[in-house]
């Protein structure tokens, strides 16, 4: 049959680029269950408040189930239908008859229907890219209990500054997405409410229960302002912002790998699966993986761009404009799910090179905090002044191509003459364990700190924290499949009353 919406209005066909131009066909695939699962809810809610006979919802419960058998490449029909929803309702049309068929669309209005299909299938890919992304936290916070002793260089301004362990540093991302996996958690709330029965923008006459669709299609409530539920794709906007935060933090953890993996550091070495090596240079192993990883983030960011600029200035309600919208959150997703796999098993097969960071860790004087620190302590003097001598020290020490291990008492006390005039007179035993890495390590254990036992106690929590988030999706997967097993109930009954009536 022809196009069920050009046959009043418009009447004649389109021309072929123009259907094709406006077609999102291509793209619905993606929402193809959701569709027929809102088809079915829809269904149910319209036999239960008397608003369509149960023969007619019986008949057209058993079609959409034929549909769903026959799956989205068996249905797509001809290009010159819009969407899906279109093919769906037109498929029912013709194997029911219009008198029939034509019935599903009562009390609705494809802007509502289209806006729950894709809050119902954005909820799966929100629990889905969850997992994902405390798998990766789970393998970070394996490392890091691997190697709470292993000393490594920390960096300002890419310059050395002060030892920390791999621990510390593992954990500073882990904790980094744990904070991406609350927002998308807290986006997910904001997901999951239906705007079914918000009609095209001003709702129906017909005695629908908004209540009931939301129940049977799993959503924890209502969007209730009919215009606000047709209109609003800030939820779209939330997602993709999310997911640039998280793409941002996880183009860090590359670039560290990048630049770690260069002879100048040379902290770890990659698996040979995260690698390439060179069309014309033999020798060479380069982190390709981490460098596309890099690139990924742009296109994320673009796509929150695009989104943001199609809904800048659109007025309420429904706009054509959002057809072009929901292709960037799908292609931000695709990009972020497989970026989460790879980077944890880079981290997993990742080789740290424990002795070359322990080398590395006292250049660039980096235990020199703790020198003055320790001043303090044994002198009392200001901290600003113990800074002074420090630095002076330092500069002294460069000077003359003393290397960290040749600062002793004699040039502090020869520093701290000429500057306070008078010696500090502290031991060497107590400069060399103030500048020593480990000793440094070992003397932080403020809350949060590099220090050992610090970095076990946040380990430990950490793992509850992990725990609690497995509990956490397991009910969210739980409470969507209940809503499956409840609306696959309702259709049944319906099914099963209408064949037993006369």
């Amino acid at each position: 049959m022809g196009d069920i919406l050009r046959r009043g209005r418009l009447g004649s066909a389109r021309a072929p680029e123009v259907a094709d131009y406006t077609s999102s066909i291509r793209e619905d695939a993606r929402i193809f269950k959701a569709d027929l699962q809102v088809d079915k809810a829809h269904v149910v809610m319209l036999v239960e408040t008397g608003i369509l006979s149960l023969q007619d919802g019986a008949r057209i419960l058993k079609a959409l189930m034929d549909i769903e058998a026959l799956g989205y490449e068996g249905l797509r029909g001809t290009p010159d239908l819009e969407d899906v929803h279109i093919v769906i309702e037109t498929r029912l049309i013709e194997s029911l008859t219009e008198t029939i068929g034509g019935r599903i669309h009562t009390a609705r209005s494809r802007n509502d229907e289209v806006a729950t299909c894709i809050r119902w299938t954005l909820r799966q890919e929100l629990l889905e890219l969850m997992e994902l992304l405390k798998d990766l936290e789970a393998t970070l916070l394996k490392r890091a209990e691997g190697n709470v002793e292993t000393v490594m260089p920390g960096f300002t301004h890419t310059q050395h500054a002060q030892p920390v362990t791999m621990a510390h540093h593992l954990l500073a991302h882990f904790d980094a997405l744990e904070r991406d996996l609350e927002r998308l958690m807290e986006a997910y709330a904001r997901v999951n409410r239906s705007p079914l029965g918000a009609g095209a923008l001003a709702g129906t006459g017909f005695p629908i229960d908004r209540l009931r669709t939301c129940e049977l299609l799993g959503f924890d409530g209502l969007v209730e302002n009919s215009m606000d539920a047709v209109a609003a794709r800030d939820f779209a906007l939330e997602v993709l912002s999310d997911l640039s935060i998280l793409m941002c933090n996880i183009s860090r953890i590359a670039e560290e790998l990048v630049l770690w993996s260069t002879s100048e550091f040379f902290f770890v070495e990659l698996d040979n699966a995260y690698t390439s090596t060179s069309s014309i240079m033999p020798q060479k192993k380069n982190p390709d993986t981490m460098e596309i990883m890099r690139a990924k983030a742009g296109r994320v960011y673009g796509n929150l761009l695009a989104a943001l600029v199609m809904l800048k200035a659109l007025p309420l309600t429904y706009n054509r404009d959002y057809q072009e919208l929901t292709p960037r959150l799908w292609d931000a997703l695709d990009t972020v799910k497989p970026t989460l796999r790879i980077l944890r098993g880079a981290l997993e097969t990742i080789e740290f090179k424990a002795d070359r960071m322990l080398a590395k860790a006292g250049e660039g004087f980096s235990t020199a905090t703790e020198l003055a620190d320790t001043i303090m302590r044994e002198t009392g003097l200001p901290f600003r002044t113990c800074h002074m001598i420090i630095a002076a020290l330092v500069s002294r020490a460069i000077g003359e191509g003393r290397s960290l291990e040749e600062i002793d008492s004699a040039l502090l006390d020869e520093v701290s003459l000429k500057i306070l005039g008078r010696r500090l007179g502290i031991r060497n035993e107590i400069i060399r364990r103030a500048l020593d890495p480990r000793g440094f390590i070992e003397s932080r254990r403020s809350t949060g700190s590099p220090g050992p036992e610090e970095v076990r106690r946040m380990l430990v929590e950490r793992r509850k924290l992990l725990e609690a988030w497995k509990e956490t999706l397991q009910k969210k997967r739980d409470r969507l499949a209940e809503a499956e097993r409840l609306l696959k109930e309702a259709v049944e009954a319906i099914m099963a009353k209408a064949s037993n009536s006369p």
